[in-house]
């Protein structure tokens, strides 16, 4: 990763360690915002609003009998149409409802045959084991390593940025799914409903996290190998060993510590080995000492633990047993020795629940269904315009738009580059939109340019780019634009031929990551780059937007003001065109006029921010723009159009507010 970038995420990622339960004075102020804070740790899992708690519809489809225990091969409905696969062990030996473990599978998957038993068959012997020793376990599988096969990869692997903008993340539907297990597990008499534990592996871990920070019906908890903190992931890169169902939707701009400490005061062992590439030994360390502070500040510090072994990223026995002595200790009010260990005694197939997959499942679409997006209807008369205008506005600045800096860049451009050819006009200021992000403006004037006639700002994505300063180069050279270029030859007559004829100034920015500053890595690698801006609360096209307000702001004081009166238009085309419209809305100085081209119909297809989608929609943010700027849209999604033209029903605008034309803006 380049330095510059890589110093950027080290300095969010320490900013976001130093806030991180830095203002908690005593227990009685915890307590106080613990509810507060589990809230917000649900919407960012998508639980808020929660999901109905809709008839489980339980089914017991067979049992397996061991002569120590049974196992009822089962599922339940955690949602509609969202079937979770069991494994129920009970003891047969029992006098009285039993304490529960619900044991939340990580990544573990068996397959015979071309079937999917489900992580279950995996971690059958911890099952097992909690019978032998007096407790009712719960196994249940992950969404994509079950019976059902889900999707837990949609940034990881299969690009589906998507899932940012819709707030949705697969482990939002683990924790629904542990939570809902708790569900069924209160339901069964054999069972003491206010003796529940909850423990995994890896993925499990993550799980055991989630649901016994948002589930106070969790009595203990010993999540193994399944958190770390932002210095890990973010600085460190263990974010490229995870899949989505690890990670929250960071629109809170929490490190983990927060997640532990919700656990807090309630029995909390937190469990990992010591050689773990994934889930290092440094991050859990520091995880459990800002954990401690919140114990200590409610006098429960001998309920929190830390277990650290020798040895890997691996499910070992000294793992195992100091996790049944934690539960033994805080459940069952016991601490005799233990006389047997976890062994696997089944094969897979005698603990397959289906025998033939139910029709109306949605596990493997549930990422289209899981978290509600706004309606996107129009308003009905002018004052309730008025208030989806200021609620909007509110929700986008927090939770999209959280992680933007408290203010613009202190820093004056400073002028580097002041070329002149057949009449062209070529300067070009560098600034920085934020620490360790420079970007490069251009300003460009022809003989017929008119500086009264305004100045026009155009957002370049990756493919206006190229073109562009292709032609910039041909005729001012390379340097100029700051990169090698290495497209086809420019056209500098056609470049020419536009600033010489009478209109106003032309300016041009490309936001990070893009033109001579786009990241020099392969797919894989800006892959995971995106997500370290998710883990940070951001998304790299909701900081271009910043990259974007910032640029205006550095418009209007280069060359001392000299255009800080000037009506500025903002123009862009397909990407940029979202980044100036989101721009415009959110900019504390919108610009007169907006000029967007090939607009695309939704964020399910065009830039990502988070959550947006449970806010608005671009068609909902084209209008919101409208209020402030004149907007013209050129070859813009229908969808687009149709709302706009709705909605100018109902605000009152002016026929000159909006301008919907054929040719592209330019």
């Amino acid at each position: 990763m380049e330095p510059r970038l890589q110093d950027y995420f080290r300095t969010e990622t320490e900013s976001l360690q130093r806030q991180s339960l830095a203002d908690i004075p005593n227990g009685d102020a915890w307590l106080k915002d613990a509810p507060r804070r589990r809230a917000r740790l649900k919407f960012m899992l998508g639980l808020d609003p929660e999901p109905p708690r809709s008839p489980l519809r339980p089914v017991i489809t067979g049992v397996t009998e061991h002569a120590e225990f049974t196992v009822e091969r089962l599922h339940f409905q955690s949602a509609p149409g969202l079937y979770v696969t069991a494994n129920l062990y009970l003891p047969k030996k029992r006098s009285g409802p039993l304490p529960a473990i619900l044991y939340v599978c990580g990544h573990g998957n068996v397959t015979e045959n071309g079937y999917s038993y489900g992580s279950k068959a995996a971690y059958q012997h911890h099952g097992g084991w909690f019978a032998r020793n007096g407790y009712a376990c719960l196994i249940i599988d992950t969404l994509q390593l079950a019976e059902i096969e889900g999707l837990h990869h949609g940034t990881y692997r299969e690009k589906m940025w998507w899932w940012n903008s819709r707030g949705y993340t697969p482990a939002g539907v683990e924790a629904w799914n542990g939570v809902r297990a708790i569900d069924y597990l209160q339901s069964r008499p054999e069972i003491d409903g206010s003796r529940i534990g909850v423990t995994g592996r890896s993925g499990g871990g993550a799980y055991s996290w989630w649901v016994a920070a948002i589930d106070e019906r969790i009595k203990a908890a010993v999540p193994v190998a399944g958190i770390t903190d932002l210095q890990n992931y973010v600085t460190d890169g263990a974010v490229e060993g995870h899949c989505d169902c690890m990670f929250m939707i960071n629109s809170e701009r929490w490190d983990y510590d927060q997640v532990a400490a919700l656990v807090a005061p309630r029995p909390l062992l937190i469990s990992n080995s010591d050689k773990d590439p994934i889930f290092p030994l440094d991050g859990v360390y520091r995880i459990h000492q800002k954990t401690r502070k919140i114990y200590d500040l409610l006098g429960a510090g001998d309920k929190l633990g830390l277990l650290i072994t020798e040895g890997p990223h691996k499910d070992t026995r000294e793992l195992q047993v100091p996790a049944l002595r934690w539960f033994n200790r805080f459940l069952r009010d016991t601490e005799a020795p233990l006389t047997n260990f976890a062994e696997k005694f089944f094969t897979p197939e005698q603990l397959r629940v289906f025998r033939e997959m139910p029709v109306d499942q949605r596990n493997t679409r549930i990422q289209n269904s899981f978290v509600r997006s706004a309606d996107g209807e129009v308003s009905k008369s002018r004052n309730d315009w008025r208030s989806a205008c200021k609620r909007w506005r509110e929700q986008l600045g927090t939770a999209v738009f959280s992680g933007w800096p408290a203010e613009a860049p202190s820093t004056a451009p400073v002028e580097k580059v002041n070329l002149e050819k057949d009449g062209v006009r070529l300067r070009a200021y560098d600034f920085e939109s934020q620490h360790h992000t420079p970007l490069r403006l251009f300003i460009l004037s022809g003989k017929g340019a008119v500086q009264e006639l305004g100045i026009r700002l155009t957002v370049l994505d990756e493919a206006r780019w190229s073109p562009w300063a292709a032609g910039v180069a041909a005729g001012f050279g390379s340097a100029a634009v700051g990169s090698d270029v290495v497209s086809a030859p420019g056209d500098w007559a056609a470049l020419k031929a536009m600033l010489t004829r009478d209109g106003p100034l032309r300016a041009f920015i490309a936001p990070r990551g893009v033109g001579a500053g786009a990241y020099r890595v392969d797919e894989k690698k800006l892959t995971q780059i995106r997500r370290r801006f998710m883990l940070l609360g951001q998304t790299l096209d909701g900081m271009r937007v910043w990259d974007v307000v910032s640029a205006l702001s550095a418009l209007r004081t280069v060359r001392d003001g000299r255009y800080a009166r000037s009506t500025i238009e903002l123009a862009g085309t397909g990407d940029g065109a979202v980044w100036a419209l989101y721009a415009t809305i959110m900019g504390s100085a919108p610009p007169a006029s907006l000029m967007l081209d090939q607009l695309p119909g939704s964020h399910a297809e065009g830039p990502d921010f988070l959550n947006v989608l449970r806010v608005l929609d671009i068609p909902q943010a084209t209008a919101l723009a409208v209020e402030t700027s004149h907007v013209q849209l050129s070859h813009a999604d229908p969808r687009v159009v149709a709302y706009t033209r709705a909605v100018r029903d109902v605000a009152g605008w002016g026929e000159r507010r909006l301008q919907v034309e054929a040719s592209s803006a330019r």
